[in-house]
């Protein structure tokens, strides 16, 4: 398995321990969490359950979505074992069932139950979480050797239902683990993993595409161009990633027009925007309702937010950062996806190369870490924006990321993705001084700035390069 070893070793001791406990996992979907408890717990299984999903159901005859998941749960008891009874009238009936299924093979071993897409079970007004708040209170918490692993999607869900709930449930999950998408690093093992042979280049190119998300890596076919491989994800008649979009916001939110609807508003500026910026660009209500779908992307890691450097603290800026959602926006939802060869012709245009500049800033800002630690500065506290002056100039007014740190530096990032070493022309150092004494004008007198370049390759030595006092590479990203 790739990665995931912090999580591995974390499901493995509390397998291992001596009391009940109720473990969330949860994640941005495709994300790998199923994969991960598979195989980390594969034939441990006292019993195993996937709710339906809304789209599984609307094709399913027969009955209510309460009556459908019931039913559904049903089948999965019969079929692990249990004996022939009655179908669960309500979830109170099916988890008593599960309850006397639990009981009747317990031999004092480690007995492992494993609950999937759990939100998808909480259909309207389906008793659902009063029913398993019965089943963990009364009953789960209580046997020292049973372990109840809850996955979802659906991460809002999971975080206020079960983690932060205020009710039967408050501070009854005995461990959380929040699974990511991969690194870079974890990208590059994965594809050597399948023999896919692609340069570091390339698979940064490939991260602008689809991000670390293991679901759509896997499609990536050995044998096969960069180019290639995205013309067959996206652009090809029957592309394996053609209709994803519409699915993934389907599946994890409630109300899914209006999250695609915030995102293609935000995939239009590389910085984000505020709240009241996006409620008059959506048409939606700067107001409670607008704030929790912002705060349900947030916890899917699609969008980020943060105070913009410089500027009043009260004030939010929300930033995309999921790599599929805006290379989709940009290409697949376009005209683009009519051209099966789209990529492979336009690989080297004008267009894709304009747009892998700023595709480059949200890798770099799904990889402080790694940048921290190129700058030695792993163990301090820091705090990353995005930063623009408005002004009527164009020169000077933006910089791409700044790093604030507890140690009194400021980490002034220009990020720069070239296919060669980036060379600094006269022109731009003077930009570099002006964004300079701009930001120099704002930051607290005990604070330095330290101009840093994150690039591919390299800088390339001349009379101006002196300008950087860092030079983080592609290379650094994937450590």
């Amino acid at each position: 398995m790739i990665g995931r070893k912090k999580e591995t070793d974390e499901l493995i001791t509390l397998y291992q321990s001596s009391k009940a406990e109720l473990v969330a996992v949860y994640g941005r979907r495709r994300v790998g969490k199923t994969y991960l408890i598979d195989q980390v717990f594969k034939g441990k299984f006292a019993f195993r359950h996937a709710g339906l999903s809304a789209v599984e159901m609307k094709n399913m005859s027969g009955g209510s979505p309460l009556r459908k998941q019931l039913k559904h749960f049903y089948h999965s008891l019969l079929m692990q074992g249990m004996k022939k009874s009655r179908c669960p009238a309500d979830w109170l009936d099916a988890f008593l069932l599960l309850e006397q299924f639990l009981e009747s093979r317990d031999t004092g071993e480690r007995m492992l139950v494993f609950l999937d897409e759990l939100p998808w079970l909480d259909t309207q007004r389906s008793g659902f979480i009063t029913a398993f708040e019965g089943f963990w209170n009364n009953w789960g918490c209580h046997r020292d050797n049973l372990m109840v692993v809850v996955c979802g999607s659906a991460t809002t869900w999971i975080l206020d239902s079960l983690i932060n709930n205020q009710g039967g449930l408050y501070d009854r999950v005995t461990y959380e683990i929040k699974l990511s998408p991969f690194s870079l690093s974890e990208c590059e093992q994965f594809f050597k993993s399948e023999a896919i042979k692609l340069s570091r280049y390339d698979i940064v190119c490939a991260y602008m595409a689809v991000g670390g998300i293991p679901y759509y890596l896997q499609y990536f076919k050995r044998g096969l161009s960069l180019p290639q491989n995205v013309d067959r994800l996206f652009f090809l008649k029957n592309a394996k990633l053609k209709n994803e979009y519409s699915r993934l916001f389907g599946s994890i939110f409630n109300r899914p027009e209006m999250m695609k609807d915030i995102v293609e508003a935000l995939s239009e500026r590389n910085v984000g925007f505020t709240r009241n910026e996006i409620s008059r660009k959506t048409g939606y209500t700067a107001g409670g309702t607008l704030t929790d779908a912002l705060n349900a992307l947030i916890a899917s890691d699609f969008v980020i937010k943060y105070h913009p450097f410089g500027l009043n603290k009260r004030e939010w800026y929300y930033k995309l950062i999921d790599p599929f959602c805006l290379f989709h926006i940009k290409f697949a939802s376009s005209g683009d996806a009519l051209n099966g060869s789209f990529w492979s012709q336009n690989n080297t245009s004008s267009r894709i190369t304009i747009w892998r500049g700023f595709a480059f800033e949200n890798v770099c800002f799904n990889h402080i870490e790694q940048m921290k630690s190129a700058l030695g500065i792993s163990g301090i506290s820091t705090t990353q924006s995005a930063w623009s002056r408005k002004a009527d100039d164009e020169e000077g007014t933006q910089i791409d990321l700044i790093i604030d740190r507890a140690d009194n530096v400021v980490n002034m990032c220009e990020l720069k993705f070239y296919s060669n070493d980036f060379k600094v022309e006269k022109k731009y150092y003077r930009v570099l001084l002006s964004r300079q004494e701009l930001l120099g004008g704002i930051i607290s007198p005990k604070k330095v700035i330290h101009q840093t370049l994150v690039t591919t390759f390299g800088l390339q030595y001349n009379e101006y390069s002196g300008i950087f006092d860092h030079v983080i590479t592609m290379d650094d990203l994937f450590k």
